[in-house]
C-alpha cells in the first residue's frame, strides 16, 4: 500500500515479519511449528532408514527385483492401512496417531538385530528384503498420520497456508539426513544407522504426544464406532456425489504413486549401473540434500502463496504436466544428437527425478490434505485412510506388476536400445490420465463443498418438469396433509403454469374443496380454455353438499369465460337473493361484462345492494366479484366508502379490485396501503399486477428519504416482484446512485429477478463489469471504516465514563457498518454466480466457527473469477483492520493517511450519505463528548436528516457547542414531526427559561 505514514511495517516485530514472509498468521503459528517439529524429526529418522535399507537392498539384490519389492510393499501397506482404520474404530484418534509410530519401528529394530546376529546367507537376504519393505510401509503410515493430524488441527483455508510449511519438515529432513548420512557412515555401519533412525522416530512421536494433548479439543474423544450417525436426509443427499469424489481421489492418489514408482525405477536402474554400494548411498544422500534445499526454498516462500493464488488443483496439475510432458519431450529432443545420447538420457532421468521430487513434496504434498476438506468431518479420516493409504498400497502393487510385465515383454519383443523408451512412454500415459483426473476432481470439489454446507435452492433448472408433474399427480391422489398438497400445486404453478393446468383439470372432481378452489384459480390465471370445459362443467351439476359456494362460483366464472357462445339468460337465475352471495356476485360481474343493457341494470342493482349490505360477507363477495367487471359504471361511487370500511377483508378486497380494473384515480390508495402491516401484502400484490403502470409512483416513494424506511424497502421489493424489463432497468439505474440500506434493498429486489444468472453474452459481460465496479466501491468504503477504526482506537477515554460509553457505541456502529458492507458484497456476487453456491458461501461466512468461515471462503475461491478475488477473500476473512487496510492500499483501493481524531471524524461526516443513521448519530455524540468543532454545513445537513434520532443528536451537539445557534433554531424545531425531537426541544426551552428568562422571551 502506498502510505503517507508507513506505520504498519514499522510496528511489526521480527517474528511478525518472519510470519509474513512464510505467509503464516500469528494464531496459526504455534500449531504449525509444533507440527513442523514433529514431522521433521520423524522424517529425518525415516530418511536415514530408507537410504540405509536401499543401499543394503541394492547391494544384495540389484535393481531388477524392485518390481517384486513394489508388489510385496503394496500387500504390506494395504494391510497396515486397514489395521490403521480399524484402530480408529476401537480407540480414540488421539491415542492412535501417537502410538502408531513407536509400534511400527519396533519390528524394524528387531529385524536389524536379527541381521546383525544371523549369519546364514539366505536368511540375511530375506531380512534385508523385509527391512526395505517395512521402511516403505512406515512412509505410507507416517504420511497418512501427518495428513490426518493436519486436517484435525487446521481448517480448509488454514491448511493451504500452514501445510506447505508443515510438509517442508520432510524437506528439512532431506537436507539434514542427506548431508549427515555420509558423516554417520564414517562412524557406524548401515545397520546401526537404522537403529539410530528408529530412536529419532520415537522422539518425533513424543512431540506429537505433547501436540495432541495441548490441542486435544481438535481430536474426537470417542472412537468412530461411538460417534453420532449422519442424519438420514443429509446422508442421502451427499451419498452419490461423495462416492464419485472419493473414487476420483482414489484414482488421483494411485496414479501419482504409479507415476512416482515408474520414475523411481528408471532412476535407480541408471544409478545402479554407474555406482557401487557406498558411492550409491553417498550419492543418494547428496542428491537428497540438494533436492531438499530447492524444495525447502519453494515450500517456505513460494508454495503456499502460489496455491492460494492459483488453487490446489492447478498446483496439483503441475506434476503430471511437467514430468509427463516437458521432461520426456526434452529427453527425446536431446537424444536426436548422437554425441549426447548416453549422457542426455542419464542426466535426463536425474532431472526427471529432481522435478518429480520437487513438485511431489511441495505442491502435491501441500495441496493433498485440502482435497479431503469437503468431505464431512465424521467420515473424513476414514475416507483419507482408505482412499489415500489404500490407493498408495494398491498403486504400488499395480506399478510393480506393470514394471515386471514390461521387463518380460521388452526382453522378448523390444530391441535393447528401445527398451528404456517403453518406460518413458508409460510415464507419459500415466501422467496424461492423472491430469484428466485432476480436472474431474476440480469439477466436483465445489459442488461437494456446497452440499456439505447444507444450504441450496431449488430452481426450474434443476427440476425435471415431467417428473415433477408425475410427482404432483401422485401426491394429490394419495393420502396426505392438505398443506403439502397445496405446496405441490404452488410449486408446479411457479415453474410451469400451463403444465399445472394440464395436471389439475382432470383431477378437479377428485380433489378436496380447498384444493378445487386453488386449482380453479390457477386455471383462471392461465386464462379460460374451452379444452377444459368437460372437466369443469360437472362441478356446476353437483348438489350443494358436494360443491361449496366458493368452488361453484369459480367454476361458473370459468365456464362462462371459456364458452364461445354463453347462454347469459341462465346467469340471471343466479341473481336471486336466495343464492349464496358469492355465486350471486359472480353472476352479476359476468353480466356486467357480457350482458345486455337490461341485464347490466339488474346486475348493477344486485351489486349495489351487496356493496352497501350490513353483512361483511356480502360486501367482501361483492367487491371480489367486481374484479372481473370491465366497466364499473355507477358502482364507482361506493369505492371511497369501501376503502374506509371497518372490515380489513373488505379493504383488502377493494385494493385487489382497484388493480384488476385499473382504476387510476385510486392508485394512491395502493401506495397508502403499503404503510400498514395489515394491508401491505395485499397492496404489493395489487401493485405487481399493475406492472409498468406502477413503476413511476413506486420509484417516487422508494427514493423519497423522508418516507419511513420500511415503506421504501417494500416499494423496492415490489418493483423487484414486477420483474419486467423496465423494472430491471429501473433497479440497475438506481443501484448506481444509491448507497447503504437503499443499495441493500435494491440488491435484494434484483435477486428476486436474477434467479440463476449465467454470463454468456456481451450484455452479461457488461453487467459483470458494473457489479465489479460496485464491489470496488464497497471495498473502498471498507478502507474508510478501517482507517476510522485505527485512528479512533488511539483516542484516550480517560475523560470519564460517558466518554467511554459513547466511544464504544461509535466503534460498534462502525463494526455494524463493516457487516453491512460484507452483506452487500455477497448480494452483489449473487447477481453473477450460482445462487446455491453463493447461498452456501454466505451461510458459512456468517458463522462464528472458523471451520465454517474457511469453507465459505473456499467456495468463493473456486467460484468467483473477478480481478479483485484475492483481495475480496482477505476482506471477508478474519484479519485485523490494520492488515485489511494495508491490503486495500496495496491493491490501489485506498490510501491511508494518519489523522487526528477530529479530522477523522470530519472525514466520516463528509461521507454521511454512506453512513448508517445510527453511525451518523454516534458521530455527533462522540463530537460532543470529545469537544470537536464541526462546520455549520455538516451540522445543518444532519438537522435536515429524515431520521429523528440523527436530528436529535445534532441538536444535542449544538446545545453544547453553540447555545446562540440553538436559540435561533428552537422556534423552527418545535414544528418537527418526530416525538423524540419535540421532547428534546421542550426540555431545552425549559432549561433556558430557568437559566435566562431573557432568552426565553427572545425565543
Amino acid at each position: 500500500m502506498e502510505q503517507k505514514n508507513n506505520w504498519l511495517p514499522a510496528n511489526r516485530g521480527a517474528v511478525a515479519r518472519v510470519l509474513q514472509w512464510l505467509n503464516l498468521r500469528p494464531e496459526e503459528s504455534e500449531r504449525t511449528w509444533m507440527m513442523f517439529a514433529f514431522y521433521t524429526t520423524v522424517s529425518v529418522g525415516l530418511r536415514w532408514a530408507e537410504d540405509s535399507t536401499v543401499a543394503l537392498f541394492l547391494d544384495e539384490y540389484g535393481a531388477d527385483p524392485l518390481p517384486l519389492m513394489y508388489i510385496a510393499s503394496a500387500v504390506i501397506g494395504f494391510g497396515l492401512v486397514v489395521l490403521y482404520s480399524w484402530l480408529q474404530k476401537i480407540f480414540p484418534l488421539r491415542w492412535v496417531i501417537v502410538a502408531i509410530a513407536p509400534c511400527m519401528v519396533t519390528p524394524l529394530v528387531l529385524l536389524v538385530f536379527l541381521h546383525l546376529e544371523i549369519h546364514i546367507s539366505y536368511l540375511t537376504v530375506v531380512i534385508v528384503f523385509l527391512m526395505r519393505l517395512w521402511v516403505d510401509a512406515l512412509y505410507v503410515v507416517n504420511d497418512l498420520n501427518t495428513s490426518i493430524v493436519a486436517n484435525q488441527l487446521f481448517n480448509i483455508r488454514e491448511i493451504k497456508r500452514t501445510y506447505p510449511l508443515v510438509s517442508s519438515g520432510l524437506l528439512v529432513a532431506d537436507v539434514i539426513s542427506g548431508f549427515s548420512l555420509p558423516w554417520l557412515l564414517q562412524y557406524a555401519k548401515l545397520s546401526n544407522v537404522i537403529v539410530i533412525a528408529c530412536l529419532v522416530i520415537i522422539l518425533g512421536s513424543v512431540i506429537l504426544l505433547y501436540l495432541s494433548h495441548h490441542y486435544r479439543t481438535s481430536f474426537p474423544d470417542a472412537p468412530q464406532r461411538l460417534q453420532a450417525p449422519e442424519p438420514t436426509s443429509r446422508h442421502r443427499r451427499l451419498e452419490k456425489p461423495l462416492k464419485v469424489y472419493i473414487w476420483q481421489l482414489f484414482a488421483f492418489v494411485g496414479l501419482l504413486q504409479i507415476l512416482g514408482l515408474l520414475i523411481d525405477f528408471q532412476y535407480l536402474r541408471e544409478l545402479k549401473s554407474n555406482f557401487g554400494e557406498r558411492e550409491l548411498a553417498s550419492f543418494l544422500g547428496l542428491f537428497g540434500g540438494m533436492v531438499g534445499l530447492c524444495e525447502l526454498m519453494t515450500q517456505w516462500f513460494i508454495s503456499s502463496r502460489l496455491i492460494e493464488r492459483i488453487g490446489v488443483f492447478f498446483a496439483a496439475a503441475l506434476l503430471p504436466i511437467t514430468v509427463g510432458c516437458f521432461i520426456p519431450f526434452g529427453i527425446a529432443l536431446f537424444n536426436l544428437f548422437p554425441t549426447m545420447q548416453f549422457s542426455s538420457f542419464f542426466w535426463g532421468l536425474i532431472i526427471l527425478k529432481f522435478c518429480d521430487e520437487l513438485l511431489r513434496y511441495t505442491f502435491i504434498m501441500s495441496s493433498g490434505p485440502a482435497l479431503y476438506q469437503p468431505i464431512p468431518e465424521r467420515i473424513r479420516n476414514r475416507t483419507q485412510i482408505l482412499s489415500g493409504g489404500t490407493a498408495d498400497a494398491i498403486a504400488t502393487g499395480l506399478a510393480g506388476v506393470v514394471i515386471f510385465l514390461t521387463l518380460i515383454v521388452c526382453s522378448q519383443f523390444v530391441p535393447q536400445e528401445l527398451q528404456r523408451w517403453v518406460f518413458i512412454a508409460e510415464t507419459v500415459i500415466v501422467a496424461a490420465i492423472c491430469l484428466k483426473v485432476v480436472m474431474l476432481l476440480r469439477s466436483h470439489y465445489v459442488d461437494l463443498l456446497v452440499l456439505s454446507a447444507d444450504r441450496g435452492e431449488l430452481s426450474a433448472t434443476n427440476v425435471g418438469l415431467r417428473v415433477l408433474q408425475q410427482g404432483v399427480v401422485k401426491a394429490l391422489e394419495e393420502k396426505g396433509s392438505l398443506a403439502d398438497k397445496r405446496s405441490c400445486i404452488e410449486l408446479l404453478t411457479q415453474i410451469d403454469l400451463q403444465g399445472a393446468v394440464e395436471v389439475l383439470a382432470p383431477l378437479l372432481v377428485k380433489l378436496a374443496p380447498d384444493l378445487q378452489c386453488q386449482s380453479l384459480e390457477v386455471m383462471l390465471m392461465a386464462e379460460a380454455n374451452p379444452q377444459y370445459l368437460p372437466d369443469v362443467r360437472p362441478l356446476l351439476e353437483y348438489s350443494e353438499q358436494r360443491v361449496t359456494p366458493e368452488v361453484f362460483a369459480l367454476a361458473l366464472r370459468y365456464v362462462w369465460l371459456a364458452e364461445p357462445h354463453p347462454n347469459l339468460a341462465v346467469l340471471e337465475d343466479y341473481l336471486n337473493p336466495r343464492q349464496h352471495s358469492l355465486i350471486r356476485a359472480t353472476a352479476a360481474a359476468l353480466l356486467l361484462r357480457q350482458g345486455t343493457p337490461m341485464q347490466k341494470v339488474a346486475a348493477t342493482t344486485t351489486m349495489r345492494r351487496m356493496l352497501t349490505h350490513k353483512l361483511e360477507r356480502e360486501r367482501v363477495n361483492g367487491v371480489k366479484a367486481l374484479r372481473e367487471a370491465v366497466y364499473l359504471q355507477a358502482l364507482r361511487i361506493h369505492i371511497p366508502n369501501l376503502l374506509q370500511d371497518e372490515s380489513l377483508r373488505v379493504r383488502c378486497a377493494v385494493l385487489e379490485m382497484i388493480a384488476s380494473t385499473r382504476l387510476e384515480e385510486y392508485y394512491s390508495a395502493l401506495l397508502a396501503a403499503l404503510y400498514y402491516k395489515s394491508t401491505r401484502s395485499t397492496a404489493m400484490r395489487a401493485l405487481v399486477q399493475l406492472e409498468n403502470e406502477a413503476l413511476e409512483m413506486l420509484l417516487q416513494l422508494a427514493t423519497n428519504n423522508y418516507k419511513p424506511e420500511i415503506v421504501r424497502m417494500y416499494a423496492w421489493r415490489t418493483i423487484g416482484q414486477i420483474g419486467t424489463a423496465e423494472a430491471v432497468d429501473c433497479l440497475w439505474q438506481n443501484l448506481e446512485q444509491s448507497w447503504g440500506a437503499t443499495r441493500y434493498h435494491i440488491l435484494r429486489s434484483l435477486l428476486k429477478i436474477h434467479k440463476q444468472p449465467e454470463i454468456k453474452s456481451l450484455e452479461d459481460r457488461f453487467y459483470e463489469g458494473r457489479v465489479g465496479i460496485f464491489i470496488e466501491q464497497e471495498l473502498k468504503f471498507l478502507g474508510e471504516i478501517y482507517a476510522a477504526f485505527i485512528d479512533f482506537n488511539k483516542q484516550q477515554t480517560s475523560e470519564g465514563q460517558q466518554s467511554k460509553v459513547v466511544f464504544d457505541l461509535l466503534q460498534r456502529s462502525l463494526a455494524e457498518l463493516e457487516i453491512d458492507v460484507r452483506e452487500r458484497i455477497l448480494l452483489l456476487l449473487k447477481l453473477l454466480y450460482s445462487p446455491d453456491k453463493m447461498q452456501a458461501a454466505a451461510f458459512n461466512l456468517r458463522s462464528d466457527s472458523g471451520t465454517n468461515l474457511a469453507r465459505g471462503l473456499e467456495i468463493l475461491d473456486h467460484t468467483i473469477n473477478l480481478p479483485c478475488k484475492t483481495l475480496l477473500l482477505n476482506m471477508l476473512d478474519r484479519r485485523s483492520p490494520e492488515e485489511k487496510l494495508y491490503l486495500l492500499g496495496a491493491a490501489g483501493l485506498g490510501e491511508y493517511e494518519k489523522m487526528s481524531i477530529s479530522d477523522r471524524l470530519r472525514r466520516l461526516l463528509m461521507l454521511s450519505n454512506f453512513l448508517s443513521d445510527w453511525c451518523l448519530a454516534c458521530c455527533f455524540h462522540f463530537a460532543k463528548v470529545s469537544h470537536i468543532r464541526l462546520t455549520i454545513p455538516e451540522i445543518m445537513i444532519s438537522l435536515r436528516h429524515p431520521t429523528g434520532f440523527v436530528r436529535e443528536a445534532a441538536i444535542t451537539y449544538l446545545s453544547v457547542v453553540s447555545r446562540r445557534v440553538v436559540v435561533e433554531l428552537l422556534p423552527q424545531l418545535q414544528k418537527d414531526k418526530h416525538p423524540l425531537v419535540v421532547a428534546q426541544v421542550k426540555n431545552l426551552m425549559a432549561k433556558y427559561q430557568l437559566q435566562n428568562p431573557k432568552i426565553t422571551q427572545e425565543v
